[in-house]
């Protein structure tokens, strides 16, 4: 899932804000999700991280502009990620889920070590501990949902791994609004994949919950990541340790197999599409949008999946399908805009 796979703004999304000041880091999505006995703890910005919000600091029309472009940039990584799901079912027949994952993210990983060339030096603990998280749930998310849609159908895996976010999308946030949101898309990723809920394999479906706790922990952790490395230096260490965790898996999985060149090529054409420009675009988006708002805007996900199903491997959209990615669009929009407003 989600490039799936740089965030220079320690303030509030949206609010008008002078030259950004290291002590009074605000609640933004920058310091939200690290919740013990229902208090938030903000992370401390990292040098980087201060002075580019230093020189950025802007108005409220800025602040607009900067929450407008995040939400394209969650639009495309959303886009690139489904898209690059339909490729990968083509790669299934040949290495299999594990397989597959092993390919996705070890291109992935050496793709943004070559282009970031990521600095070693100068991290504190907290920020390799940090990484190692990432990549830990890089690695079980993507594993966990791989070997959920080997046993049960896409449309409810997917409908399965959201309750995640959307759980997130509930805990983070503390306005009444973000319940009718999350309702709004539940009942449209629900009635997207109604038809594949009726006679689950339960192994398949604990894969597709457990891929969604991951999925959560993904959105926190992306956020935290994007503070304390600059560009996209901390997706890149993060991959790579994802990678050498599924590497294993997928040589015992896969095999040879994993050499051969047609799957090696479909393997980089998943890498590019459905792990590094998706994980890369929200990670800037999440520099912009709170935690909440992005958990709910991944209520896309299920309805670009069925768009891409109709156009790369012709699955029909019928009424029911129509009027879920109505649904789970407005739940989005709403999210998106009911933030920006209370911000």
């Amino acid at each position: 899932m989600n490039a799936s796979p740089e965030r220079p703004d320690g303030g509030t999304p949206g609010t008008p804000a002078g030259p950004a000041t290291p002590a009074t880091p605000s609640p933004s999505v920058d310091s939200a999700p690290a919740h013990d006995g229902g208090l938030v703890h903000p992370i401390p910005p990292s040098p980087e991280v201060l002075t580019a919000e230093a020189q950025a600091g802007g108005g409220g029309a800025a602040g607009a502009r900067g929450r407008i472009g995040s939400v394209a940039l969650v639009i495309g990584g959303i886009v690139s990620l489904q898209f690059g799901s339909s490729v990968a079912v083509l790669l299934f027949p040949r290495a299999g889920a594990l397989g597959v994952v092993t390919l996705r993210l070890v291109v992935a990983a050496l793709v943004l070590l070559v282009v970031c060339r990521p600095r070693l030096r100068g991290h504190a603990r907290g920020d390799w501990a940090t990484v190692l998280a990432f990549g830990v749930a890089l690695a079980g998310m993507n594993s966990l949902f791989y070997q959920a849609i080997d046993r049960i159908p896409l449309g409810a895996a997917v409908t399965l791994e959201f309750l995640g976010p959307l759980i997130l999308s509930v805990v983070t946030s503390r306005r009444l609004l973000s319940l009718v949101w999350a309702a709004l898309a539940l009942g449209g990723v629900v009635l997207l994949g109604r038809e594949g809920l009726d006679g689950l394999n339960l192994v398949g479906a604990g894969f597709a919950l457990a891929a969604g706790g991951l999925w959560a922990a993904y959105i926190l952790l992306s956020a935290r990541t994007g503070q304390r490395f600059p560009q996209a230096d901390g997706l890149a260490l993060a991959m790579t340790v994802a990678a050498l965790l599924s590497l294993p898996f997928g040589i015992v999985s896969a095999g040879s197999a994993l050499l051969n060149p047609v799957t090696l090529g479909l393997g980089a054409a998943v890498a590019l599409m459905s792990s590094v420009l998706p994980y890369t675009l929200e990670l800037l988006a999440l520099r912009k949008l709170p935690a909440a708002g992005f958990a709910v805007m991944m209520s896309l996900e299920p309805a670009a999946a069925a768009t891409a199903g109709f156009l790369v491997l012709h699955q029909a959209l019928g009424w029911a399908e129509v009027l879920a990615i109505g649904l789970v669009v407005i739940a989005s929009v709403g999210a998106v805009r009911s933030a920006g407003a209370h911000s």
